[in-house]
């Protein structure tokens, strides 16, 4: 586990762990075996449970908020729109 976060933690690759951890493929195995099985997702969860209930608040959240900043948008005229109008307007000029 301390080797798995240790990657997490500081996003270094799975080859560059010290060498106190054990090889990294032992490692990286672990974590893909667990990640495939919904272990992660599932200590998350109850993560998640105990801290809301620890908080007085209901387990489960009952509504989401979606900060637009960092939602990524349609882009308004893009190149092709640019090719089109450009295209028109050469087309007066002949």
């Amino acid at each position: 586990m301390d080797a798995i976060f240790y990657v997490k933690r500081g996003g270094v690759s799975w080859r560059l762990l010290p060498v106190d951890f054990p090889h990294w493929k032992t490692v990286y195995n672990y974590f893909r075996q667990w990640k495939q099985s919904g272990l992660w997702e599932g200590i998350n969860d109850a993560l998640r449970v105990q801290v809301r209930e620890a908080e007085g608040r209901n387990a489960v959240p009952s509504a989401g908020i979606v900060d637009s900043r960092s939602v990524k948008t349609s882009q308004k005229g893009g190149p092709e729109t640019t090719t089109e109008a450009k295209k028109s307007t050469d087309e007066h000029i002949i």
